[in-house]
């Protein structure tokens, strides 16, 4: 049996497990089971599956491949990360829960008008559409590189094979299953991780002390950058900017924040949030030290592997002919754990903010045609993401795709900035021209980013991007308060 066979195999073995656990917690589970866990999940399971929930195949692959340029950089981020979630289990956490929200855009409605909520929920649709599409299409390229090219399977049905046994898992339990898929996700990364860094330090005849040695010597391994403000590697630039990015795509995120609204009540959901972000960082760290080991061995490596770098290079070296057959597997399976499970929230969480924010079904149908209604979302969520996949490999233009990684700013500014607005200020405004300033905003940015360097002497804008726009956004509805209020 060759190595493409092995490899299929596997991945129909994990997609049967997840089939597994899906059926077994989402057989029961009606609408409110699909939305919001029936508010009864866990909390102890949803931090388990939060710390894989925010990594994606993306993650698996271009973090421990960034070390080399960006060095440990990254981590100062998530220290951010951890002080944004406190910000959210304090403030956001319980507002939404006093609310009882299904979607947490319906906060928009209630604070500023209907015009607000459509705007924000709009707002996450592309964003997540596309952001969930180009993540899902990076792993696809890696397996059809790694699988289904040897087998001649050409990529639009590799892309509609897998969409589709996403959508299977997913459609019926919705939230209520992913709280469990997720878990397993979780463990699926880990596993894999440790076991690549165990490995590879044997084969570099490294304990434990000389692995920290061989680390701390590394070029890849410097952690925190205190001397050049215009770097976009600079402390203060990476916290601050992962305060409010976590804020962003966290806890104004759908697709997250559907899994801790499943908790029993905000105090659960608070100790989900801090303990997940805590342990994250430490998860983090691994894939962080992973990265100098791959790179370790590939300066060692006497085949030219050397030559691999940036994303190319974990796959490099794990199916490098020196590498047993079960450091690849554990390899795949950390990617499809990541990419898989990653793809089953983003259509859950997509086909909640459809059904209940832009189409208002909740309040329209009963029980059974709500069902219909939900159920025929989620096909065609999962019908769009075969879509988008299938013209980013057509059009096959690292700039676009580079452009929707950099997309979270541009568009999740607006949504914090809204939520801010409202939560800091109590003043009504002109409902009616809000998608006006939340499309300005993200124009504004965009040409303030092109020419900084330009225009401040060399300043090199970066993560803080978000915050800007959520300040222009600010600055925007500011403009746009009632002169009276009754």
């Amino acid at each position: 049996m060759n190595t493409a066979w092995i490899i299929l195999i596997t991945i129909i073995s994990y997609f049967g497990l997840l089939f597994l656990i899906s059926w077994f917690t989402g057989r029961k589970a009606d609408n409110a089971g699909f939305f919001t866990g029936n508010r009864k999940s866990p909390w102890y399971m949803v931090t388990l599956g939060m710390i894989g929930a925010s990594m994606s195949g993306v993650t698996f692959i271009s973090v421990p491949g960034a070390v080399l340029q960006g060095g440990y950089s990254y981590l100062q981020m998530v220290l951010g990360f951890f002080l944004g979630a406190l910000i959210i289990a304090l403030i956001l956490i319980p507002m939404f829960y006093k609310m009882n929200l299904i979607s947490i855009y319906g906060y928009l409605q209630n604070r500023f008008g209907i015009h607000s909520y459509h705007t924000g929920a709009w707002f996450f649709f592309i964003s997540k559409m596309l952001g969930a599409s180009v993540r899902f299409f990076v792993v696809c390229v890696v397996l059809q590189t790694l699988v289904f090219s040897s087998l001649h399977i050409p990529f639009s049905l590799n892309v509609v094979l897998t969409v589709s046994f996403i959508w299977l898992y997913s459609y019926q339990g919705g939230v209520k299953s992913l709280i469990w898929t997720d878990s397993l996700k979780t463990l699926c990364l880990i596993l894999s991780v440790v076991c690549c860094i165990l490995f590879i330090s044997n084969c570099l005849n490294l304990d434990l002390p000389g692995m920290y040695q061989a680390i701390s010597n590394h070029a890849s391994s410097q952690i925190f950058f205190f001397d050049n403000p215009n770097d976009g590697r600079y402390f203060w630039k990476q916290f601050i900017a992962g305060v409010f990015m976590i804020i962003a795509t966290t806890g104004l995120d759908q697709d997250l924040m559907q899994r801790t609204l499943s908790c029993k009540n905000f105090r659960e959901s608070q100790k989900n949030m801090i303990v997940s972000s805590f342990i994250q960082i430490f998860v983090i760290a691994l894939f962080l030290i992973l990265g100098t080991l791959l790179y370790l061995y590939a300066e060692n490596y006497p085949t030219g592997i050397n030559s691999a770098s940036g994303d190319a290079l974990f796959g490099e070296v794990t199916w490098s002919p020196d590498f047993p057959l079960f450091i690849g597997l554990v390899f795949i399976i950390g990617l499809i754990a990541a990419a898989y499970s990653a793809a089953g929230s983003a259509l859950t969480a997509l086909t909640t903010s459809f059904t209940i924010d832009i189409l208002r079904s909740h309040e329209k149908q009963d029980e059974k045609n709500l069902t219909i209604t939900r159920k025929l979302i989620h096909f065609i969520m999962s019908l769009l993401m075969v879509i988008v996949i299938i013209i980013f490999y057509e059009l096959n233009d690292d700039s676009a795709i580079n452009a929707v990684y950099s997309l979270a700013a541009y568009t999740y500014g607006p949504i914090l900035g809204m939520f801010t607005f409202g939560i800091i200020c109590k003043k009504q405004i002109r409902d009616r021209w809000v998608p006006a300033i939340a499309v300005a905003s993200p124009l504004c940015c965009y040409i303030l980013k092109s020419h900084s360097e330009q225009w401040f002497n060399g300043y090199q804008i970066s993560f803080e991007l978000l915050i800007i726009n959520a300040i222009i956004t600010m600055i925007g509805l500011c403009l746009l308060i009632k002169s009276s209020t009754k």
